[in-house]
């Protein structure tokens, strides 16, 4: 599609009807719209944190922050990596969730060490849904960490779904599920009308921890 007449107003109501934009390459300016036959999501109350990682989370060693830096999260997702060489994540589309983000609709996690921006994620919030786009990670768990008190984020503001979008291996690991379209628009359905409160969370990596406890 043409990005020039694709707004934010466009994309939020993608979203609404179940289908989100991705770019072929970062040098690629064309957006196109997914629809996916099977959808990857993350129970709210079925998140899989391991031992360690409860006691990472628990020990604070990551400073966590909610939208402190919201351009520099999505700019450190569109990189290349090793293992990704290209990404979905072009021009367009980054200035299309910059918006989002100034009209309070999008949001980061992010993680940090001595001050530094070493992981994270971001996604987009509509009622009681939570769109996950994108995370990064630059020091071993520094994007799980994210994850975690995003998932206390939700669970504590009363959400009642995270879209993961494709399910990965990774994802799968900590606890994500795969369900078809139609069972996706029927809780994308239910969510869209719950009343959610993204910032009602303002706990430690205990208390995240805690929330998700009690969610299980």
């Amino acid at each position: 599609m043409s990005d020039d007449a694709f707004d934010i107003d466009d994309l939020v109501d993608c979203y609404r009807r179940g289908v989100f934009p991705m770019a072929d390459s970062r040098e690629d300016e064309r957006v196109f719209l997914i629809d996916p036959p099977k959808r990857g999501v993350i129970p709210l109350d079925g998140l899989h944190v391991s031992g360690r990682l409860a006691r990472t989370v628990r020990s604070g060693r990551f400073e966590v922050a909610i939208n402190r830096d919201f351009a520099s999260v999505v700019a450190t997702c569109a990189e290349s990596r090793p293992d990704r060489v290209e990404t979905w994540i072009n021009q367009p589309i980054q200035y299309l969730y910059d918006q989002l983000h100034q009209s309070g609709l999008a949001h980061s996690v992010e993680t940090r060490l001595d001050g530094h921006l070493v992981g994270g994620l971001y996604g987009v919030c509509l009622g009681g849904a939570f769109f996950g786009e994108s995370m990064f990670s630059r020091a071993r768990d520094a994007s799980k960490v994210a994850l975690v008190h995003l998932v206390a984020r939700l669970v504590v503001g009363g959400f009642r779904l995270l879209d993961a979008q494709f399910m990965t291996s990774h994802l799968a690991s900590l606890g994500a599920v795969e369900i078809s379209r139609a069972a996706y628009r029927r809780r994308l359905a239910e969510a869209l009308e719950a009343p959610a409160d993204f910032y009602r969370f303002e706990g430690s990596g205990a208390e995240a921890l805690q929330a998700i406890t009690q969610a299980s």
